[in-house]
């Protein structure tokens, strides 16, 4: 429980920091990167940076969408056939973000256990 709460955090914090100066791909940074230091096992080493970064880009959507309304999320959402749900648009895009975050968690934690092996 305690290796999930450390990379529930590490995760977290590594997408805020790298968001703030790189593209969206940081969140995919920061998942390797906690999954190369933290190493879970088996369905843990995906599900707990997808939630991390799902939380992250949900709360980050509606910080940015309020600011004007939800009037662009608005739109996207009707250009996305989602009726013009706000909401559904939000946990839509934290679901990108969260699958992008978790396999690249996957990949750190692989990265790890590989170069673990070799020595």
């Amino acid at each position: 429980m305690k290796k999930i709460i450390e990379s529930l955090i590490l995760t977290t914090v590594l997408a805020i920091v790298l968001s703030a100066f790189l593209p969206w791909w940081a969140i995919m940074v920061a998942g390797l990167l906690s999954g190369a230091i933290v190493r879970l096992r088996n369905v843990a080493a995906f599900f707990v940076p997808f939630l991390a970064i799902s939380l992250f880009w949900i709360v980050y959507a509606y910080m940015l969408s309020s600011a004007n309304d939800f009037t662009l999320a608005s739109k996207i959402a009707t250009l996305l056939k989602l009726n013009g749900n706000v909401v559904l648009l939000l946990i839509v895009t934290g679901i990108v973000g969260g699958l992008a975050g978790g396999i690249s968690a996957l990949l750190g934690n692989s990265i790890s256990a590989v170069l673990a092996k070799e020595k």
